[in-house]
């Protein structure tokens, strides 16, 4: 299972930390976060434990309206479960016995100064992808005209000349060689890079290139959703047929499935054309649109009387 350190979340969101500044090695595994109103009352049945812990303005108005001697107790209580580690956020300054107790503990008791809901749905998407499912994969990803394309063939069959043609026409990259794909839900796929390879282009006889530096920041972007599969190969004589409509066929990553379309290669053949055309023809069928089926509608139409 993957996990990041409290100490990576804290770098990430420049969080403050309060007590157990000695433990933010420890581990985070899971991706949602927890806001811990029930089990501040006793109710501890079905505790995240595993989880962040984040008390907004709520949770820490709820402390204060305690004695101190309850307070105390539903703290202590919620802390040695040993959660691994706790953020306060807004700012909020009320918290000694919070503090007190996460340092005992050797608990990360850390704050941001951020409202609660915003902070929780930025932690969430954060930890959704930084604790998703990955691979990583030989090929280029791009995006075009909003569009994640995988684009996949053997070594030296043109995928990075390809996507430097789709660059040139406004297109974007996102990766080149090494593609990182992340799983953020059962039909969602990330395609991302792996920070080494970051704006770089390798291009055969010519060498690596910064595209960013060579045309622009519009030439590239961080991710993209995965929509299209598309492998490049070789011509081979009668193996396509020019048919209206191309049974669609998949590839399955990490469990997603992915529409698959394969382009062949031929001397003078518009690759890059061509995948802007899969890439328009798969945003035209998520409107509900079918050429095939307008075109056998016209046919229909003009055959009657």
């Amino acid at each position: 299972m993957k996990s990041i350190t409290v100490q990576s979340l804290a770098n990430a969101f420049q969080l403050e930390v309060l007590a157990g500044s000695g433990h933010t090695d420890r581990s985070i595994a899971r991706s949602k976060v927890h806001r811990p109103g029930l089990e501040f009352v006793g109710y501890f049945d079905f505790f995240p434990m595993e989880r962040v812990q984040v008390l907004g303005r709520k949770e820490i108005t709820y402390l204060l309206t305690l004695t101190v001697e309850e307070r105390v107790l539903h703290i202590r209580n919620i802390v040695h479960y040993h959660p691994p580690c706790f953020i306060v956020t807004a700012d909020q300054q009320d918290i000694p016995y919070l503090t007190l107790f996460c340092e005992e503990e050797g608990i990360p008791l850390l704050r941001t100064k951020e409202s609660t809901t915003e902070f929780i749905a930025k932690l969430d998407r954060y930890l959704t992808k930084e604790l998703a499912p990955e691979i990583s994969i030989h090929g280029v990803c791009l995006n075009v005209a909003g569009i994640g394309i995988l684009l996949r063939g053997k070594s030296g069959i043109g995928k990075s000349e390809t996507a430097h043609t789709l660059i040139r026409r406004g297109h974007r990259l996102v990766a080149d060689d090494i593609v990182v794909l992340k799983k953020l839900g059962p039909a969602t796929l990330l395609g991302t890079h792996n920070e080494t390879s970051r704006e770089f282009l390798a291009l055969r006889s010519i060498g690596l290139i910064n595209v960013v530096r060579q045309y622009g920041r519009t030439a590239f972007q961080d991710e993209s959703r995965i929509v299209l599969d598309i492998e490049l190969t070789s011509w081979q004589d009668r193996a396509l047929n020019n048919e209206l409509e191309v049974e669609q066929k998949y590839s399955d990553y990490l469990g997603v499935k992915v529409p698959y379309i394969e382009i062949q290669l031929q001397p003078g053949r518009d690759v890059g054309g061509l995948i802007e055309a899969a890439a328009n023809s798969w945003y035209l069928k998520q409107l509900g649109y079918s050429a095939a089926e307008e075109f056998m509608n016209r046919i229909d139409n003009g055959m009657q009387p």
